[in-house]
């Protein structure tokens, strides 16, 4: 739908559009913005793309699902860990669902929208990525300070701050998401558009993409900082068992860097070329935003293979999750399905277990000595 009139009085009849949460306001904004152009000729591929999209989405929420019970029903450790594991594992979860909501309300289903709904739809999957990147920065900050600067500190102490700081990075994402929703957005100011988001403001996605971008930053610098420390000590360490660990954990913290960039890194892009490229420009070339934003998403089943999966206990744990509820229905899989869940059903009272206390490569400790250590470097990472 095209503007008509003056623009004076074409600025009034998009006000009230607005004023009234009229779903045309929508068609407006995208008209503007060239995202209709060639949209009938791309409907018969819409319900394939859909289609894949609705199962990356599936697969995300599950594997998170899978990864939260399991953690919550078989995990008997309650340290610090524990919950960092937890967010990520929640905020992921909550990306998969934002993301399948958002392709079932996208396409034709877009233009039934009010303006509102349209700003909740886009807002809720922004605060889900930032909840997820936010967990991994906080995570990050914890390994590095465990680590690098281990203080001695009770338990309920670094409990509490711990839960404070998820709590912060909660709120943080809910403003970072709402706020479009709460007036910073371009509605009816057609230039200052962004031609991704149609009513969303440049501005406010340039703001979005500095702090992804400083959040990458901070968790590459802490995880290098991780990685000199690890290799170090691992160099110096003269048992071979030792040494192992500090090249596992080197993998890891690699893994982890990987991921984010190519995750990331093509979203950061492109916002980047939709805030200072033209509208003719984005019209042609910026048509890959669901496979850039799919990859993204995709991020949120990579995090529960890398933090969860190469921790012992985290294994055990969903493997036990999984044998019990195959016996449970009387299923017997190959192998020695009750062997492994009876040995993931003990494995948090093992000494063996990735999260207890364990010799660091800044020296051994005796455990009688205090009753509670710091983690140390080999155990703070691996653990998550």
């Amino acid at each position: 739908m095209n503007a008509t009139g003056s623009p004076v009085e074409a600025h009034e009849a998009c006000q009230q559009l607005a004023a009234g949460g009229h779903s045309q306001l929508i068609i407006l904004h995208y008209n503007h913005s060239g995202r209709l152009i060639g949209r009938a000729e791309t409907a018969g591929s819409l319900g394939v793309l859909q289609g894949l999209f609705v199962a990356v989405s599936c697969l995300v929420v599950l594997e998170n699902l899978l990864v939260l019970v399991a953690i919550v029903t078989r995990m008997q450790s309650r340290r610090w860990v524990y919950y960092c594991l937890v967010n990520i594992t929640l905020s992921d979860l909550l990306t998969g669902l934002a993301y399948l909501v958002n392709v079932l309300l996208s396409g034709a289903h877009t233009f039934h929208l009010a303006p509102a709904s349209w700003f909740l739809r886009e807002g809720v999957l922004f605060m889900a990525l930032a909840a997820s990147t936010f967990s991994l920065l906080f995570t990050a900050g914890e390994r590095f300070a465990t680590m690098v600067r281990p203080v001695a500190e009770s338990g309920d102490t670094k409990r509490g701050r711990v839960l404070g700081f998820i709590g912060l990075c909660w709120l943080l994402a809910a403003l970072l998401g709402l706020l479009p929703l709460l007036g910073w957005n371009c509605v009816c100011s057609f230039q200052s558009c962004s031609s991704l988001l149609p009513l969303y403001s440049k501005a406010y996605i340039l703001f979005c993409v500095v702090i992804f971008a400083c959040i990458l930053a901070t968790i590459m610098v802490l995880y290098g900082a991780i990685f000199r420390v690890v290799r170090a000590n691992g160099q110096k360490a003269s048992r071979p068992p030792v040494r192992r660990k500090a090249r596992r954990l080197l993998n890891t913290v690699l893994m982890i860097l990987v991921a984010f960039v190519v995750c990331w890194g093509p979203l950061f892009g492109l916002l980047l070329a939709d805030i200072f490229g033209s509208n003719v420009w984005a019209q042609e070339y910026l048509r890959g935003m669901d496979w850039i934003l799919a990859l993204a998403v995709l991020n949120s089943a990579v995090n529960p293979i890398i933090y969860s999966f190469r921790s012992r206990e985290v294994c055990r744990a969903v493997l036990g999750f999984l044998c019990s509820g195959c016996l449970r229905l009387g299923l017997r899989g190959p192998g020695d399905c009750l062997a492994r869940a009876a040995e993931a059903h003990s494995g948090a009272s093992t000494t063996d277990s990735s999260l207890r206390p364990r010799d660091s490569f800044r020296g051994s400790r005796s455990l009688s000595f205090r009753m509670r250590e710091p983690l140390t470097s080999i155990s703070s990472v691996r653990s998550v």
